[in-house]
This record gives structure tokens, sequence and C-alpha cells, in this order.
């Protein structure tokens, strides 16, 4: 993947290009097609290529508790080769939070394929955090620095193929053209413009799911 030598000086990332971040998860999805265990179609398995794939190690916790962060989402050890997610998005008991919970486990996954290479994790924390060091990436629901943008954009990209998507569209639509949300019928739940172009976007989107149309 090309990169340059522009840094952030805050967090030691190069600059990326968007093209340059979806090469880099389109061959992550490549790699783990070649393995046979995925035909490529939607949703993508991002706990088994997290897993089985680049075999980090995965687990859930309070994060909030561990690392005494109020809106962390997730977090990366590099050196251990682990991710956690916080428990709040634990998708069994909050079910409403898969798409949270698995755009984090993408992000993640962005932030081993992206970051690694550049970022040292500091050997003198390695007392604190049940024994680990402090995490390379906490990622947080606020806070979006170049890395977290970075990583941001590479889970939309792993979760939503180009490829795939265009298939789909294709397939559902008939053809390739665009729509435009001012073309769909409008929600209202708000005074607010954006809130309601997303829940017209929302309603809009579940249509295309086969338990609505059903």
């Amino acid at each position: 993947m090309a990169r340059t030598t522009a840094t952030s000086t805050r967090f030691n990332v190069p600059y990326l290009r968007e093209k340059d971040i979806e090469a880099e998860a389109q061959l992550l999805l490549d790699e783990y097609t070649q393995t046979g265990k995925w035909q490529v179609s939607a949703p993508v398995p991002v706990e088994d290529i997290i897993e089985l794939h680049l075999r980090l190690a995965f687990r859930i916790e309070d994060l909030k508790a561990l690392l005494h962060v109020d809106d962390v989402l997730g977090a990366i050890w590099f050196t251990e080769r682990e991710v956690k997610v916080d428990l709040r998005l634990e998708p069994t008991a909050n079910p409403s939070m898969l798409g949270r919970y698995r755009f984090t486990l993408a992000h993640e996954a962005g932030h081993w394929r992206l970051h690694r290479q550049y970022y040292q994790e500091d050997p003198n924390q390695g007392k604190l955090f049940d024994g680990r060091g402090q995490p390379a990436f906490i990622c947080r629901s606020s806070l979006k620095p170049p890395a977290e943008w970075q990583a941001d954009f590479f889970a939309g990209c792993m979760l939503m193929p180009r490829d795939v998507v265009r298939s789909a569209w294709q397939e559902w639509r008939g053809n390739l053209n665009p729509l435009a949300v001012q073309h769909l019928p409008a929600v209202t739940i708000s005074t607010d413009s954006k809130e309601n172009e997303n829940a017209t976007l929302g309603r809009f989107c579940r249509t295309c799911l086969p338990s609505d149309s059903a």
C-alpha cells in the first residue's frame, strides 16, 4: 500500500489517501476469501477475520472501568495481539448495538492493518491494566484524530466492500443509478433536518432487508 512520509506528530501515523485505505481493507478481505471460509457476500464475517485470520485475541470487557474512559468503545494492544470491545456493545444483551459492535471490531482491524508498524507501546506500562501495557489505541465515540478517522474509514470499506454494495444495489434496483434522499418519502422525527434525513435513509435501507420484504 502506498504511503506518504507526512505524519501526525501526536499519533505518529502517516497521511493515507482514501483509495489506499480502501485498497488495504479490500486486500484483507481478499486474503480471507482465499482461505475458502467465506464466499464474498454480506454480512462480512468480521469476528472470524479478527480471530481466525488476523489471529488476534478478542474479548468483551468493561473497558470503562478498566481504562477509566467514559466513552470508550474498543481498544487494541499490539504487543499482546489483543482486541477488546466495551461491554455496552455486547450484541446478545444489547441487540440494538450490533451495528456499532461490528463497526468497532472492523475499526480495530483497521488499526492492526494500518498502524501497528508505526506505534511502539510503552514498555514501562507493563504493570498496568491487568499485567498488560497501555493499549496502543483507545477508540472513543467522541475524539477523531487522524488515526481514528483512518480506522473508521477502513471499517466502512471492510464492512461494505464496494463490489458487494454495487452488486446488491444492481440486484435490488435493476440498475446502478444513484438515489437522492430528497426523492424518498420523508420521515420527520424532530426539528433537526439531519436527524430527519438519517431517519429517512434508515427506513429506506430497512426495506432492503429480507426480513422486512418477506
